[in-house]
């Protein structure tokens, strides 16, 4: 159920990868997507699954309608009801003990955290929001909170990879244009966008040191979903909270 668990300072990161849960195929199993079309009794049932596997109440769980831009929302607790969540792209809490979550299927999961001033953000870093610059801003959003980005913490989760991530040439070059690292070329030597390299080195220029990357590319792992791959599949799901 867990592709990586990792604690640093009292800040705790976790990533799914699609086993463990009730979904049917073509969700099965771990299905984390309420937008997907799964079945909504199995997706709340994966969604507790998940959060127990990791010791975490699924009613401290914050999850948003992400639309691949760069807004970020600063939350304090649960949504009241599901119309209640925003449409973001990134979230960041103060709250210890309210996990933060993201939900992806090739896009970059980023959660980041800085312990010291008690500040966690998750991030949804698909190639539109890299673009829109969705991790310099919950960076910003982090600092307004009193967080340092010499301090924080950052893991990117399981995302498909740049050797896999085939565009248009016109599209790599908008994308470079805005960051340059993203820049690409599939394995088979056509034009492609790395958007975990291009995640990084946003990190890096907002002085934020060493982050983890997933080894895992979503297109290439069976054990993940991918859109690219599937199109009708399910959603993965990375989680930061302060212990």
């Amino acid at each position: 159920m867990r592709e990586s668990l990792a604690t640093t300072g009292g800040a705790h990161f976790a990533f799914t990868d699609r086993w463990g849960g009730v979904s049917a195929a073509p969700y099965e199993e771990l299905n984390l997507g309420g937008a997907v079309g799964d079945d909504p009794a199995a997706v709340l049932a994966n969604r507790k699954r998940a959060a127990a596997s990791l010791g975490l109440d699924s009613a401290r769980v914050v999850w948003m309608n992400q639309v691949h831009g760069a807004d970020v929302a600063a939350v304090t607790g649960p949504w009241e009801a599901d119309v209640d969540i925003p449409s973001v792209d990134a979230l960041v809490t103060r709250e210890r003990g309210l996990a933060l979550a993201v939900l992806t299927a090739d896009c970059v999961p980023v959660l980041l955290a800085d312990p010291v001033a008690g500040v966690a953000a998750a991030a949804h870093a698909g190639r539109p929001g890299l673009v829109a610059g969705v991790v310099p801003a919950a960076v910003a959003a982090m600092v307004e909170h009193g967080a340092e980005p010499a301090r924080i913490t950052a893991y990117t989760g399981p995302a498909v990879c740049g050797r896999c991530y085939e565009v248009p040439e016109a599209m790599r070059a908008e994308v470079a244009a805005a960051v340059p690292e993203a820049y690409a070329e599939t394995s088979w030597g056509t034009p492609s966008v790395d958007v975990t390299a291009g995640v990084h080195a946003q990190l890096a220029r907002l002085g934020v040191r060493d982050p983890r990357r997933s080894p895992v590319c979503t297109l290439e792992s069976a054990d993940h979903y991918s859109y690219r791959r599937d199109r009708t599949t399910g959603r993965l799901a990375g989680y930061v909270w302060l212990g």
